[in-house]
């Protein structure tokens, strides 16, 4: 049972990249999934939700610019960042909320 994200890498700022974060093992068809990020020196931070039902919610700082969706029939959910920011720099994690299983992360960094 697990997690897999992959997708981050090195980007300008302005730019954008799509995280994709694939389960393993079990199916999260019924489950709430969300993402969070933890910049260097600072706690992990929420980031989004996705409902079973499609709803979507974000923290205020990355509302306009990231989409975060599922793909239940191959298991995968994602979040698509544009208009990137240097403080978006972070490892960003996926999670099942239902089951606290977590990603192992992957590095988004928005730098010049």
């Amino acid at each position: 049972v697990q997690l897999v994200e992959s997708g981050g890498g090195l980007v300008q700022p302005g730019g954008s990249l799509r995280l994709s974060c694939t389960a393993s093992g079990f199916s999260f068809i019924d489950h709430i999934m969300t993402w969070h990020r933890q910049a260097p020196g600072k706690a992990r931070e929420w980031v989004a939700t996705m409902a079973p039902g499609g709803a979507t919610f974000y923290t205020d700082s990355v509302k306009g610019r990231f989409t975060a969706s599922r793909d239940n029939a191959i298991g995968t959910v994602y979040l698509q960042m544009n208009s990137l920011k240097p403080e978006d720099t972070a490892v960003y994690y996926c999670q099942d909320f239902d089951t606290t299983t977590w990603g192992q992360g992957t590095q988004v960094t928005v730098s010049s």
